[in-house]
């Protein structure tokens, strides 16, 4: 799963300068980013093939939909399965974007605890998660664009919490995700790997994050006493 991420406003600018797209000074950084949000992406514009950069809804509807009800719901996007599913196998073929981000949020649960950690790159560098967007019109002739988030099997460091991780994308990879070029599923898979779990660091964070009104720096708070708890040593370091 990948349902809450955080970008800070130097990340953005340092992606989109990398896919040389001019920085976005109205942004700011965002600590607790949602399902349902407008969220930055970097995509290729279907009628020119050059990046650009475009506010998504988080939650992805088919351009084939009757209606937006799939908003709420098609949030995340299985890598395995992106080439079969209806709803995202024609996106994976011409409609990819890069999500850039600065780290993920994933929950532990511990009976009836939930314990949210943070994954961030050790070098505090920024990332992609890979996306999948689709245009849909609804009855009133209004556009709304949206996107969803691919996932992967989970790689050691995130096992101990979950069976599912964002697809993440090195810098690197942002090029070949967003080819237009590039459009069959068998050349497209290699970038959707689990992502290797050495550049990644995980830490517990207050459960003041779990509430997702809550947003600003304090997301980041490393956890209390409650990460003390043996129940919360996972060995994510």
């Amino acid at each position: 799963m990948c349902t809450r991420f955080v970008l800070l406003k130097e990340h953005l600018r340092e992606i989109l300068a990398r896919l040389g797209l001019d920085a976005d000074e109205k942004f700011l950084s965002r600590y607790n980013i949602a399902p349902g949000s407008f969220i930055p992406a970097v995509r290729k514009n279907p009628r020119t093939a050059k990046s650009e950069r475009a506010d998504l809804h988080w939650g992805l509807v088919p351009s084939w939909a009757q209606s937006d009800e799939s908003a709420t719901q098609l949030v995340n996007a299985r890598a395995e399965t992106l080439a079969t599913k209806p709803s995202f196998r024609d996106a994976l073929r011409s409609r990819r974007c890069v999500i850039p981000a600065s780290g993920f949020y994933e929950w532990a649960r511990h009976g009836r605890t939930r314990q949210p950690w943070l994954f961030r790159r050790r070098d505090d560098q920024p990332f992609g998660l890979a996306g999948l967007w689709e245009s849909w019109r609804a009855p009133d002739g209004s556009t709304l664009e949206s996107c969803a988030v691919i996932t992967t099997e989970p790689n050691d460091l995130m096992r101990p919490i979950h069976d599912r991780m964002p697809a993440i994308l090195a810098p690197e990879q942002f090029a070949r995700w967003l080819d237009p070029r590039v459009h069959e599923p068998a050349e497209l898979a290699p970038l959707l790997h689990v992502a290797p779990a050495e550049p990644l660091h995980a830490v517990a964070v207050r459960r003041y994050v779990s509430n997702v009104r809550h947003e600003g720096p304090e997301c980041l708070v490393p956890a209390g006493d409650e990460a003390d708890d043996p129940q919360f040593s996972l060995g994510l370091v």
